[in-house]
This record gives structure tokens, C-alpha cells and sequence, in this order.
């Protein structure tokens, strides 16, 4: 590859994971379109990422540990990065339109601003405080005026999938402060989503969200089964382009997953917003550029992939 091309490949990785990633909200809305609910949604999703995810281990010749000190990570990680955030995010989507979650997706990167000065990841610094105080202006426009959704909608589910968010903020500072036992992302994100998977399993059955997989399947289950698909990509994706570009440049991607995630709401579900939406999208994109570390560098020499995680 000519230097100019690999010049380019990691900005041309940065907008394709941020678009497959993005379009999981979107899909996410037609999955609960038609009853599926949360449980039965979750136990699919993630035995079908953890399949996709061993899968990529197997080529890499890895394999699953099990050890204790392994499985107690992989069950915080289930709970605080899926199944916490997935029933609040599913249940949100029965009720807000999808560019409406993918711009309060945008807040993780600024609730983990606080969790990480509480853990004492952080210093205080008054650019991140600005960016803080902008999320919150971008989520009051949502939910203050007149924004085409019912005051219902806006002072209940509005929080709810806020609750989503800090649980991505929650997991990305956990591991940041507490490691990953020697595992790498992927083995990770594959043992999380496998024990996930059972601990929903019996939830699934015994609430009635069980969700048959035999045929003829309709459009929630092929919604599903995209979204746990290009879920479990554009993570890999992402794991390749940290150690390609470094996290500090890969981190960026939670800009492309913002703007595609509302730009695919519009095109495929034919989602429109009033002012007040695209002016709290461009507040809370400012936000985000704020808390975020600033790419000083294509190349980031001895940058994790824990240093960063967008979603």
C-alpha cells in the first residue's frame, strides 16, 4: 500500500465503524417495533456477538479463560456495559425516535467526566467542565421545549436512556482504573457477552420475552440479528484501529456514530426534527469535543484500548 493509502485507511476505518456502529440505533427502533422486548433482545444479541467474537479469537488461535478472577470481570462487564444499559436503551427506543438516542449516545463520553474524578482517573480541568455543562444544555433542549414529542415522553424516557449512557460511563472508567486481568478487548467483550447471555436467558424465558428464532422471521428479527452483526464488527473494527492509529485518534469515531446514527434514522426510518433537535445535536457534539482528549498525534505510542471506548 502506497503511503498516501495508508495515510488514508484510518480516517476511511474511522467513518466505516462509525456508520456500521451508528446504524445500530436505528436498527435497535425497528427491533422493538412489533412487542420484542428487552430480555428476549438482549439473550440474542449477545449470544450472537459472543459467537461472532469466539469466532474471531479461533482464527487468532486464543482461547476463552475461565478462570475465577476472568468470569467475576466478565460479569461486571455484562451488567454495567449490556444488560443495565440494554434495558434501559430498548425500553427508551419503544418510546423516542432513533436520532433522538443516537444524540443522547453522544453523552457518554461527558458523564464519564465526573465518574472518572470521583475514581480519581481524572483532574479536574475547567475545557472538560465547559463540555459537562454543554451535554446538559444539549439534553435540556431536548426535553425544555417543543421539540415534536409529547411532555410525557420527554420527562420520563429522556432520563431513561440517559441511564444507558452512564452505564457505558460507568464500565469504560471501571476498567480504566481496575484493568482487564491480562485479557485483551476482544476476549473480553466475548467472555461478557457469553456469561450475559446466560444470566438473560432464564429472564427471557420466565418474563415471556423469549423470542423464537425459527423462521419465517420479519423485520425485528432481521433488525436484530444486523444489529448484533455489525455491533460486534465495528468493536473488532475498533480494537484495529487503536492499535493502528492509537485510542486517542480512535476515539473519534463517537463523532461518526452521532451524525450516522441520526443520518440512517432519517434516511431508513424517515425520522424529522424540529430546530430544537439539530441545535441540542450541535451542542452536544461541542461537548463531546471538549471532554475528549485532543489527537496530538496520527500514531499515540503506547495508547490501550481501555484509554478510550466511545460507546
Amino acid at each position: 500500500m502506497s503511503a498516501r493509502g495508508a495515510g488514508v485507511l484510518p480516517f476511511l476505518a474511522l467513518a466505516g465503524i462509525g456508520a456500521a456502529w451508528g446504524a445500530t440505533q436505528p436498527l435497535s427502533k425497528i427491533a422493538v417495533s412489533e412487542g420484542y422486548r428487552h430480555f428476549g433482545l438482549l439473550f440474542w444479541q449477545m449470544s450472537l456477538g459472543a459467537l461472532i467474537l469466539l469466532a474471531v479469537m479461533a482464527l487468532r488461535g486464543t482461547r476463552l479463560s475461565l478462570a475465577p478472577v476472568h468470569l467475576r470481570l466478565y460479569l461486571i462487564i455484562a451488567l454495567i456495559g449490556s444488560i443495565l444499559p440494554g434495558i434501559a436503551s430498548y425500553n427508551a427506543a419503544v418510546h423516542l425516535p432513533s436520532g433522538i438516542l443516537s444524540i443522547l449516545l453522544s453523552s457518554v463520553p461527558m458523564l464519564a467526566f465526573p465518574v472518572a474524578l470521583a475514581l480519581g482517573l481524572e483532574r479536574f480541568r475547567m475545557r472538560r467542565l465547559l463540555g459537562l455543562s454543554l451535554g446538559m444544555v444539549g439534553v435540556a433542549l431536548l426535553i425544555l421545549p417543543d421539540t415534536q414529542m409529547p411532555r410525557e415522553v420527554q420527562l420520563l424516557w429522556v432520563p431513561v436512556a440517559l441511564l444507558s449512557s452512564l452505564c457505558y460511563a460507568f464500565e469504560g472508567n471501571f476498567v480504566a482504573k481496575y484493568g482487564r486481568a491480562g485479557l485483551g478487548p476482544v476476549a473480553l467483550l466475548a467472555g461478557a457477552s457469553a456469561l450475559g447471555a446466560l444470566i438473560c436467558l432464564p429472564l427471557a424465558l420466565l418474563s415471556g420475552q423469549f423470542i423464537d428464532p425459527r423462521l419465517p422471521w420479519g423485520a425485528p428479527d432481521i433488525a436484530l440479528i444486523a444489529s448484533s452483526v455489525l455491533h460486534a464488527a465495528a468493536y473488532s473494527g475498533y480494537v484495529w484501529l487503536v492499535g493502528l492509529a492509537g485510542s486517542v485518534f480512535a476515539v473519534q469515531v463517537s463523532y461518526f456514530v452521532t451524525l450516522f446514527g441520526v443520518g440512517w434514522a432519517m434516511l431508513f426510518l424517515s425520522e424529522g426534527y424540529s430546530g430544537w433537535i439539530w441545535a441540542a445535536l450541535g451542542v452536544m457534539l461541542a461537548g463531546m469535543a471538549l471532554v475528549q482528549p485532543r489527537p496530538r498525534a496520527l500514531v499515540e505510542p503506547g495508547a490501550t484500548v481501555q484509554d478510550a471506548k466511545p460507546l
